[in-house]
């Protein structure tokens, strides 16, 4: 298994951020989209860096066509020498519409099709395929040599896609090379639903496992080398369950544990602000079904037999600013 690290979105302190990762001993580091757009800063981590994989975790795919998202991955696999990865995400309907102006509909089927669409431009740059892609909801009929990229040696990236809904999931593992789990999953869920529609979208295009597929994501971690850190990593890791938790579309995980009644009663907590409040609803042992909770030593251990066999890489979700000491000694008890 992989260990990654998400990268800040402080701009000004990505190139020694990068560096730091990188000489650190992570395989791989991610960028995320919030305040920043993500290519920009992935490009920063990859002059940076030479051996570790930068990618974006995620990029919002709904606020870009399929030409753009081609000439953003093939640019970035160029320049990084294969080491980019474009990973994807639909984002919610308010956000798509209202934040970015861009159409939203049909979320699952409009991914699979924006992901073959990309495809089908990379394969007209990369192998000359005369470009014909016609949807329902992407059409790309039209390059010529004039705004073609070259071919280059390192060809178009993997694309990872990340999805909690069980539609989603089964594209990605229909169209993609991977698949992000949100940090919001539990064992359960991904052995009872995620890994279930995974494997029918591989059998979709006669994939009968998931070799060569890989499995990725930020896996809660409540770490404290002394008692009062780890107090204040319990209940950050707590609000940040109960924010995920307090969201309709995610419901269904709660659900595969019996605590679907939970959500409404958080989501009207979220409604009025009350955002310390609703930490008090995440009980000890909804904490503990979704992070691994100790120390360095005991979270290190206990995260990789957790989920060992189900990710092929994972990162260290921080949600409580931890000092920033801690993580070379979970890494080191990881490994």
């Amino acid at each position: 298994m992989k260990i990654d690290a998400n990268l800040s979105d402080d701009l000004a302190a990505t190139p020694a951020g990068a560096a730091r990762i990188e000489k650190e001993g992570y395989a791989g580091i991610w960028v995320g989209e919030t305040r920043h757009d993500p290519f920009l800063q992935t490009l920063q981590a990859t002059n940076a860096t030479s051996t570790a994989s930068v990618g974006t975790s995620i990029a919002i795919a709904f606020a870009r066509t399929p030409m753009t998202l081609a000439y953003l991955g093939y640019d970035l696999a160029q320049y990084s020498e294969g080491r980019f990865i474009l990973g994807l995400g639909s984002q919610i309907k308010p956000h798509i519409e209202k934040r970015f102006s861009m159409t939203w509909s049909h979320p699952a089927a409009r991914m699979r099709e924006l992901v073959l669409a990309t495809r089908a431009i990379w394969d007209a740059w990369q192998n000359g395929t005369k470009l014909a892609f016609r949807g329902d909801f992407y059409t790309h009929t039209l390059m010529t040599p004039f705004f073609a990229p070259s071919p280059h040696p390192y060809g178009p990236p993997p694309v990872y896609l990340a999805g909690v809904g069980e539609g989603m999931t089964e594209v990605a593992g229909e169209v993609a090379d991977g698949f992000f789990v949100h940090p919001f999953s539990t064992k359960k869920y991904l052995e009872e639903v995620t890994l279930p529609a995974l494997l029918r979208g591989r059998a979709k295009v006669g994939k009968v496992d998931l070799d060569g597929f890989a499995i990725a994501g930020p896996s809660f971690v409540t770490v404290g080398r002394t008692e009062e850190e780890l107090a204040a990593a319990v209940f950050g890791t707590k609000k940040q369950i109960a924010f995920y938790a307090s969201t309709p579309a995610y419901k269904a995980v709660l659900d595969v544990h019996g605590w679907g009644d939970l959500q409404p009663e958080l989501t009207n907590l979220s409604k009025r602000g009350e955002w310390d409040g609703m930490a008090d609803l995440i009980t000890d042992e909804i904490m503990h079904t979704f992070s691994v909770v100790g120390t360095p030593e005991e979270v290190g251990k206990g995260l990789i037999a957790k989920i060992s066999g189900i990710y092929t890489r994972t990162a260290f979700y921080d949600t409580w600013k931890a000092d920033p000491a801690i993580w070379p000694l979970l890494l080191d008890a990881a490994r």
